[in-house]
């Protein structure tokens, strides 16, 4: 019975210890394959980490706010522009942080030597060869199209920024608004009294600038654009002399730069629509009354304008000679630097909308 007691302790001791080894075998070999594992694939994992790490600092870049400083190509060497009065804004607040951050583009700025400074007057001296790119608030129109091409280049519009054009009034005037339509009729002489448009018997006289040498325009968009203005019509130099005007006459209508007329405290900008029911107004409401300006003024309706509910707008374009010289370099640098984020911003704080 002993004997055979300890013929049983010791098969079941060897087969204890056979059952111990087997499974330190199996966990060592566990452990060797997870570590073969490991190894192959070590190379790959590194990678997509360091893949994802790339896209990670890619999307970053990606996301970071262009500045002027950002741009390439940027010539160096001074550089004539104008053109635009409505631009004005812009030269002032936006070109001067170009000229900071950007010092090898000299900006210089040449006013039209034979009369006002306007779109016009910038485009002819583009193509005379006195600015090397030029502002404009207005599309480039065939002439000049062809014209350019008459002396070997052609012109490509880049825009950059959005205003609105303003109808404004003497501030006595106690009318709803007009429609495009009727502001249309007014400037070709077939409205002739505010009484046809609800307001008060008074006949209305039309102040503009001459249309060739505008910065605005109001038949860009219709099939009235080359209609001739009305004989009554009166023509005015400027913005500035327009606003004097109307200030003093009680039935004038003028229309222009919504950034240069709606803060001014001697006339009143009207709402303007496609239709008689969809009157949209230029300023932010409410009205900011003559005598409360100058302590309030009237600020620009710039999401009415950005979205398109805003009837009447003017595009801001940089006008750029195709000629594959240093010209064409700085207009193409000037439209991108404005077309950056840091330019975008500096246009909307310069009163415009911006296009991105």
């Amino acid at each position: 019975m002993d004997n055979t007691n300890q013929r049983k302790t010791l098969i079941n001791g060897e087969i204890a210890l056979f059952l111990k080894g087997l499974i330190i075998g199996k966990v060592l070999t566990l452990l060797v394959i997870g570590g073969l594992l490991w190894w192959l694939l070590k190379p790959n994992l590194l990678t997509s980490s360091r893949s994802e790490s790339s896209s990670q600092s890619l999307n970053t870049a990606s996301g970071n706010a262009s500045t002027f400083k950002t741009v390439a190509n940027v010539p160096t060497n001074s550089f004539n522009y104008g053109g635009s009065t409505t631009w004005a804004p812009i030269r002032q607040l936006v070109d001067s942080q170009i000229q900071s951050d950007r010092p090898e583009l000299q900006l210089r700025y040449v006013q039209s030597a034979d009369g006002s400074p306007n779109s016009s007057s910038g485009i002819r001296m583009l193509l005379n060869e006195q600015l090397d790119f030029a502002q404009s608030s207005r599309p480039l129109t065939d002439e000049e199209r062809a014209a350019a091409k008459q002396v070997g280049f052609t012109l490509e519009q880049r825009q950059v920024g959005i205003d609105g054009v303003a109808v404004i009034v003497n501030p006595s005037l106690n009318v709803p608004g007009l429609t495009i339509d009727q502001l249309q009729q007014i400037y070709l002489g077939q409205i002739t009294n505010w009484q046809q448009v609800g307001g008060p018997n008074i006949p209305i006289t039309p102040f503009s600038q001459k249309p060739e040498d505008a910065d605005t325009v109001i038949f860009s968009n219709s099939d009235l654009k080359g209609q001739a203005f009305s004989p009554n019509v009166k023509y005015v130099y400027s913005t500035t002399e327009a606003v004097r005007q109307l200030s003093k006459t009680p039935g004038g209508v003028y229309y222009g730069s919504a950034r240069a007329v709606v803060p001014q405290c001697s006339v009143k900008p009207l709402p303007v629509g496609r239709t008689s029911t969809q009157l949209i107004s230029p300023y932010r409401e409410p009205l900011i009354s003559s005598e409360q300006c100058p302590r309030q003024r009237n600020q620009l309706n710039t999401e009415a304008i950005k979205n398109g509910s805003y009837p009447i707008t003017a595009k801001l374009f940089v006008i750029i000679k195709q000629n594959q010289g240093r010209e064409q370099q700085a207009g193409e640098a000037y439209a991108n630097l404005l077309l950056t984020n840091q330019g975008q911003k500096a246009i909307k704080q310069a009163g415009f909308v911006g296009v991105r």
